[in-house]
Formats: structure tokens, sequence, C-alpha cells
């Protein structure tokens, strides 16, 4: 049973501009490996982020850092949750999180589904 979907869409020029402006932003959205990749993957990591916390519902307090993408060895994003992120999962019987990024055109998107 579906429980949450979300969807995000992020402006990469945007959001690479945001970093140059705040540079601690990586470090407080980003996983030291998430931090690692290319602008464009991390506007997407961001959009998946985003969604994530629509389909929980957007709660208050969650830690962007205990939502990480990492991908499988057929390059596979899927999400690692932990701490506040993996207890608001628990709180609504959600068991399995699916996430689909894309980026094209300067525009990176993300689409979320929870499920019970």
């Amino acid at each position: 049973m579906i429980v949450g979907i979300g969807i995000d869409v992020c402006d990469v020029e945007r959001f690479a501009a945001s970093i140059a402006r705040r540079p601690g932003m990586v470090t407080r959205l980003f996983t030291p490996a998430e931090a690692e990749r290319p602008i464009a993957s991390l506007a997407a990591r961001f959009a998946a982020k985003e969604a994530l916390a629509k389909a929980l519902g957007a709660p208050s307090g969650m830690s962007w850092q205990d939502a990480e993408i990492r991908t499988d060895a057929s390059g596979r994003p899927w999400f690692a949750i932990t701490g506040t992120v993996a207890e608001r999962a628990r709180e609504l019987g959600i068991g399995t999180v699916h996430v689909s990024l894309s980026h094209d055109a300067g525009i990176a998107s993300a689409v979320v589904v929870c499920e019970a």
C-alpha cells in the first residue's frame, strides 16, 4: 500500500549559485559520500530529499543527513535512512522507499514513493 508520494524539481544553476554563496550548505544537506558528486547530481539528491520529506508529510525536525542517496552496482539510486527519517518512516509504517532521479537541460528532478 502506498503511504506517501513526493516530487520535487531543482534548477541546477540556481542550486550551484546557492552552494557558491553558502558552501556550508553542502555539509548540512549531504553526507560526505554524497558531497563528492558533481553539482547536477547534488541537485538531484537535494530534490530527492525534498520529495522524501513531502512523502513523509513534511514533518519538522528531520535531519537532511538522515536520508542518504546511494547507488547499487547497476547505478540504481536508493535511500539509506537513519535517525529522524527512519523514525518518521516507522511511525507511518513504511517498509520500502522507492526513488527516481533525473537531471537534464539544467533541471534536476526526483520522485519518491513510500510503501507500507
